[in-house]
């Protein structure tokens, strides 16, 4: 036999190739969250919309009957519309805001920092490590009648509402960026962190002037950390009643301060469940509408 037809005869069939096996360890991993977001939001969401379809005729004392009345979102909403306005309103102004006021915060701590990075970073996450009622109330203080900043602005005869800056619109947005602006610098970091230098180099080398620099590379690239950053700050900011309630009045009161009212202290649940669900719903539309606009993939 040749030498070729014993090669031939030594071979035998091509071994079968086996699929590897389907593993389950990633939906095992992905349980402890799946069964948390189950018990603890999918399950009160749920019982929070049964809630909202209950007979508005009700009362803590005499209970509450499943009556499916749908027409409870209606007269919600018809009823507290300018609510619902000042809360998206308040917290689009807070949002643009913490935006111009982060943007170069996030910046310089992600181009210029240098071995304070960590630093800075610790300053703007600081106010975290008091209670959020704490620091609103520090602001309290701050704007009152009596305190430095009202003094000062008299001093450079700035004009003020009514002559305070307590319980007014400026106040309660002033709380709101304060308290809420560490959400917006903290993803701008990370983005701006990731952008390569040399990109701008060469956008300098290309004759690009600084604007045209920012314009055409940095913004464009820092988008991801742009929209997230948004999206942390406008989404608590619209649900928030605690600024309304300490530095503002009646007037600033935002649809947070109806629903916590409605619950704790007038009881009436359907009304509290049926704002707080079309609150919801709205926010989700806003948000998937702005997300499509922008443009990124890289944020959800």
């Amino acid at each position: 036999m040749s030498a070729l037809g014993q090669l031939g005869a030594g071979t035998g069939p091509a071994p079968e190739l086996h699929k590897p096996r389907k593993s389950w360890l990633p939906y095992l991993l992905l349980l402890p969250g799946g069964l948390w977001l189950i018990v603890f939001f999918a399950v009160p969401a749920v019982q929070l919309f049964a809630t909202s379809l209950y007979d508005p005729g009700g009362s803590l004392e005499n209970g509450y009957v499943m009556t499916w009345h749908f027409a409870n979102y209606a007269d919600a909403v018809q009823e507290y519309l300018p609510h619902f306005g000042r809360s998206i309103g308040y917290a689009a102004l807070t949002t643009a805001i913490s935006l111009l006021v982060g943007y170069p915060l996030a910046y310089a701590i992600a181009v210029k920092g240098g071995r304070w990075k960590n630093v800075l970073l610790i300053c703007v996450i600081a106010p975290f490590f008091t209670s959020f009622l704490i620091r609103t109330l520090a602001w309290k203080v701050i704007l009152s009648d009596g305190g430095w900043v009202v003094s000062t602005l008299n001093w450079l005869h700035v004009p003020l509402p009514d002559g305070r800056l307590l319980a007014t619109t400026p106040a309660v947005i002033a709380g709101l960026v304060y308290n809420f602006l560490p959400f917006m610098v903290l993803p701008l970091y990370a983005s701006l962190e990731k952008l390569d230098p040399r990109l701008i180099e060469a956008a300098g080398d290309l004759y690009a002037r600084p604007a045209a620099r920012f314009t055409r590379v940095i913004l464009p690239l820092s988008m991801p950390g742009v929209v997230a950053g948004t999206l942390l700050t406008f989404i608590p900011a619209a649900g928030d009643y605690i600024n309304a309630q300490l530095l503002g009045t009646n007037r600033q009161y935002m649809i947070g301060n109806v629903i916590q009212s409605k619950f704790l202290r007038v009881g009436d649940y359907p009304a509290a469940a049926a704002l707080s669900f079309t609150l919801m719903a709205a926010i989700l539309v806003l948000v998937f509408v702005y997300v499509r606009r922008a443009g990124t993939d890289e944020v959800l």
